[in-house]
């Protein structure tokens, strides 16, 4: 019900936007035919007051088309000039404005994500302690609650690391502090943690040794995160998820590939707009809050960077993260 609201709302605001946009455009065409019509009729007076017999009738007559024919122009010339302004300016508010309330459906939907994020880890966090506490459990059983805990922990502190850095990165307020990282440690100490928190997946990867780049080490971590957290999210259990960083041609290269259903064409560039997600929020299987590839993109933009997603062969997606070294 929610949902059919937004967009009856969003169709109402259409509806009366391209309303009132026709009533303009047929004020000016009204505008333009009266004055038209008081043209000739100021001609056809002037005409009639001209005597007959008078000897320069001719150059009356002529004087009379001459300022007819100037002053229609100049009609024309007005009305096309603020016909094309109101149009122009018509355009960009209808954008701005659509652009504005997908925005806050956008947010909305974020706060709905966000809000359901947030309550899973504390909610299977909490039930494992209650268990642990009220229940005689052997020390097995004891390590793995922990142990699933641990990764609901985990979990939420990634997702509020992704909001704090979000509202710095869009605020200014990220202090830099760039030096060299050392970008083949990050990237095999991220995939040993996934590999141990998700041990019924299939990892790949190829890691050059050594590779450094001039970067932010959190900011660095937090990409590897997301980047590999986007593609076990989208990808059947069984599939396998690729990783492969390394240098050629003056350049790094960092690929996350997986086998899952792959992004459109037209969502190649939205998926890393700010709460952007495909598909309907109350439809949508795969978790997530649509902070994680907008900040992929964001961090890459921070190190002069560039991230594209390719499709991946036979299926599924592939994200190239290129860094160009000086």
């Amino acid at each position: 019900m929610q949902l059919r609201f937004k967009f009856n709302h969003l169709q109402f605001i259409r509806i009366i936007y391209w309303l009132f946009l026709v009533y303009m455009v047929a004020a000016f065409i009204w505008w333009y035919v009266s004055l038209v019509k008081q043209n000739d009729l100021i001609a056809q007076i002037q005409y009639s007051n001209i005597q007959t017999k008078d000897p320069a009738i001719l150059n009356k007559n002529k004087a009379i088309l001459d300022f007819q024919t100037r002053k229609t122009k100049q009609y024309i010339g007005e009305g096309v000039t603020f016909l094309c302004l109101f149009l122009l300016g018509a355009i960009y508010v209808y954008r701005s404005l659509i652009k504005q309330i997908r925005y806050s459906n956008q947010q909305q939907n974020f706060m709905m994500a966000v809000t359901h994020e947030l309550k899973t880890p504390i909610a299977i966090t909490q039930l494992n302690i209650e268990t642990i506490l009220k229940r005689n459990l052997d020390e097995a059983q004891q390590k793995k609650m922990l142990e699933n805990s641990l990764s609901e922990t985990q979990r939420l502190d990634h997702l509020c690391n992704n909001i704090l850095l979000a509202s710095q990165l869009d605020m200014g307020q990220y202090q830099k502090n760039e030096q060299p990282v050392d970008f083949s440690f990050i990237a095999k100490n991220t995939l040993d943690n996934f590999k141990a928190r998700f041990q019924h997946r299939t990892f790949t990867d190829i890691i050059q040794e050594h590779i450094f780049i001039k970067g932010e080490p959190v900011l660095i971590q937090l990409l590897l995160n997301n980047l590999i957290d986007n593609a076990i999210k989208y990808s059947p259990a069984d599939a396998t998820i690729s990783i492969s960083l390394r240098e050629e041609q003056n350049k790094i290269l960092l690929s996350v590939a997986d086998e899952g259903v792959g992004v459109e064409e037209a969502d190649r560039e939205k998926i890393f707009e700010k709460f952007y997600r495909s598909g309907a929020e109350n439809t949508r299987s795969a978790k997530g809050t649509g902070l994680g590839l907008y900040l992929c993109k964001r961090i890459t933009e921070f190190h002069k960077a560039n991230l594209v997603v390719l499709p991946n062969t036979p299926k599924g997606s592939n994200f190239l993260f290129t860094y160009y070294l000086s």
